[in-house]
C-alpha cells in the first residue's frame, strides 16, 4: 500500500531526532509545500502567480529607489555640500543601484528560462493525463479487449521514469512497496500466466483491495499538470478497472484468459487465502530485503521507506496506534495490521464485486470520484491560499511605499516632477520602471521544488 500525501517526519522507533536524511526531508516538503505555479485554473493560473513574483520584484526596486531619495534629501538637509560633490555622490549611488538591478533582472531572466522548461513538462504530464482518461474511457465502450493493453504501455513509461525520478531523490525504497509488487504481478498475469485461476485470484482480490482503497486512505488525486500525482492515481485505479473488464465487459474472455474458465464464481475462504499468501509473500520479502538488510542504511538517514514514514505518521491514525505499541513489538504490530487491512479491503470483491457488474461500476465510480474530489481540492485550496499570500503582500508593498512617499518630496526630483507625479509613481509601479525589460506574462510558470509532491510521498 502506497501513500499519495506526505506528513512531517518524527523519530522512528526511538532512534532519535536527527533520523531522517536531507533526501526524506525534500521529500516530506514536496507535496504539502510546493512552491506550484497556478492560483485560479488549470493554465491562466500560471500567469498570474509568475506576474505576482515581477510585481513584487518591481515593488522590492521601487522601494529600494524611494531609500535613494530619501538619503539624497537627507544629504541635502545635513550636509552642505558643495554641487559637484553632490552630483559625484549621487551618480554613485545611481550607478550602484544600476548595478544591482542588473543582477536582480538577471537572476529573474534566469528563472524565466526554467520557469519555461518546467511549464512545458507539465504540459506534457497534463495531455498524457487528459489522453489516456480519455483513450480508457473510449476503450472500454469500444474495444474493452485493448484496455489491459493500454495498462500495460503505459506501465512500461511511467513506472521506470518514476524509477529514475525517485532514484534521483535517494526515494528508491518506496518502489518496494505492494502496489508495485501487485502491479508486476499483473504484467506477469496477462502475458505470462493467463491460465493460472489461482495467480488471476490474487491479482483480482489484490486489485480491488489494498490498490483501489489506497485511493482513499492515501488522499491520492486527480492532478493532471503533476506527472508523479497521475503515475500513482495509474498504479492504483488501472488495475481494479482492467480486472473489472476482464470480468465483466471482455468479450469471449475465457479465450483470452482462459483461467477465468475454472472461476465462474469465487470461493470466498480460498479466494482469501489466495490473496493473503501472496500478500505475505511479499511482505516477508519486504522485511528481509529492507528492514533487515538495509537497516543500517535506513536508521542513517541515507534512505526513507514508506514503512518507517507510516510509523512516524503522529498526525495519521497508524502513527497513533503505534505510538502506544512498545518500540519492540512496533514493526509486528504494523505488520499484522496490514495484513488484516488487505483481506478486510478484499472483502467486497470477494463477495459482492465479482459477481456484480454493476456494484463494480459503482465501486470503480466511487474510487475515481474520491480521486476527483482530491483534485479539485488541489487546485482550488492550495492554489487559491498560495494566490492570496502572494496578493497579500503585493498590497504589503505597496501600501509601505505610498506611505513612505507620502510626506517626502526629494529636491532632485522636484526640479522636474511635482508630488502628484511622485504619487502616482508610488501608487502604479509599473510607470515607474519602464527601464525593466516586459516580460509576456503568458509564458510565464515558476514550479516546484517532488514538493515532492507529493510531498512527495506517492508511491
Amino acid at each position: 500500500m502506497t501513500s499519495g500525501n506526505s506528513r512531517p517526519p518524527s523519530p522512528l522507533l526511538g532512534l532519535g531526532k536527527g533520523y531522517f536524511s536531507v533526501p526524506f526531508e525534500r521529500f516530506a516538503r514536496d507535496d504539502s509545500t510546493s512552491d506550484w505555479a497556478s492560483a485560479f485554473t488549470l493554465l491562466d493560473t500560471v500567469e498570474t502567480y509568475f506576474d505576482s513574483h515581477v510585481d513584487l520584484i518591481q515593488r522590492k526596486l521601487q522601494k529600494h529607489s524611494d531609500r535613494l531619495k530619501l538619503k539624497a534629501e537627507e544629504t541635502f538637509k545635513i550636509r552642505d555640500l558643495s554641487g559637484d560633490l553632490l552630483t559625484e555622490n549621487f551618480e554613485r549611488e545611481i550607478k550602484n543601484f544600476k548595478l544591482r538591478l542588473s543582477t536582480r533582472m538577471t537572476t529573474l531572466a534566469a528563472s524565466w528560462q526554467s520557469a519555461k522548461v518546467v511549464r512545458t513538462r507539465e504540459k506534457v504530464s497534463f495531455f498524457i493525463g487528459v489522453m489516456s482518461l480519455l483513450f480508457a474511457a473510449l476503450m472500454f465502450g469500444m474495444a474493452p479487449q485493448w484496455v489491459h493493453v493500454a495498462y500495460t504501455v503505459q506501465g512500461l513509461y511511467l513506472l521506470p521514469l518514476r524509477f529514475y525520478q525517485y532514484k534521483k531523490r535517494a526515494w528508491h525504497y518506496f518502489l518496494f512497496d505492494l502496489c508495485y509488487y501487485v502491479t508486476i504481478l499483473n504484467f506477469i498475469y496477462f502475458w505470462f500466466l493467463p491460465s493460472s485461476p489461482a495467480l488471476f485470484v490474487a491479482c483480482y482480490c489484490l486489485s480491488h483491495g489494498s490498490l483501489a482503497s489506497a485511493v482513499i486512505t492515501w488522499r491520492n488525486s486527480l492532478v493532471f499538470h503533476d506527472q508523479d500525482k497521475v503515475t500513482s492515481l495509474f498504479v492504483h485505479i488501472y488495475a481494479p478497472f482492467t480486472f473489472t473488464v476482464i470480468r465483466h465487459f471482455y468479450p469471449n474472455a475465457e479465450q483470452r484468459f482462459p483461467a477465468l474458465r475454472e472461476l465462474p464464481y469465487l470461493d470466498p475462504v480460498k479466494a482469501l487465502m489466495l490473496s493473503g499468501g501472496i500478500y505475505m509473500i511479499w511482505q516477508f520479502l519486504y522485511w528481509k530485503f529492507l528492514l533487515v538488510d538495509r537497516r543500517a542504511k535506513i536508521a542513517s538517514g541515507q534512505r526513507t521507506t514508506s514503512f518507517s514514514f507510516l510509523l512516524n505518521d503522529k498526525r495519521g491514525a497508524i502513527g497513533r496506534a503505534l505510538s502506544s505499541v512498545p518500540p519492540a513489538y512496533r514493526e509486528a504490530s504494523f505488520m499484522g495490521g496490514q495484513l488484516i487491512y488487505a483481506i478486510l479491503t478484499e472483502i467486497p470483491a470477494v463477495f459482492l464485486l465479482y459477481r456484480s457488474p454493476f456494484w463494480s461500476g459503482v465501486f470503480l465510480i466511487s474510487i475515481f470520484a474520491v480521486s476527483v474530489w482530491n483534485g479539485g481540492g488541489f487546485y482550488i485550496e492550495v492554489f487559491g491560499r498560495k494566490f492570496e499570500r502572494e496578493l497579500e503582500a503585493l498590497r504589503k508593498e505597496l501600501a509601505e511605499s505610498t506611505t513612505r512617499s507620502s510626506g517626502a518630496s526629494t529636491p532632485i526630483l522636484s526640479r522636474g516632477t511635482s508630488d502628484t507625479d511622485i504619487s502616482s509613481l508610488n501608487s502604479s509601479p509599473e510607470k515607474g520602471f519602464e527601464m525593466l525589460p516586459q516580460v509576456s506574462s503568458s509564458d510565464s510558470s515558476p514550479d516546484i521544488t517532488p514538493s515532492e509532491s507529493e510531498s512527495k510521498k506517492d508511491a
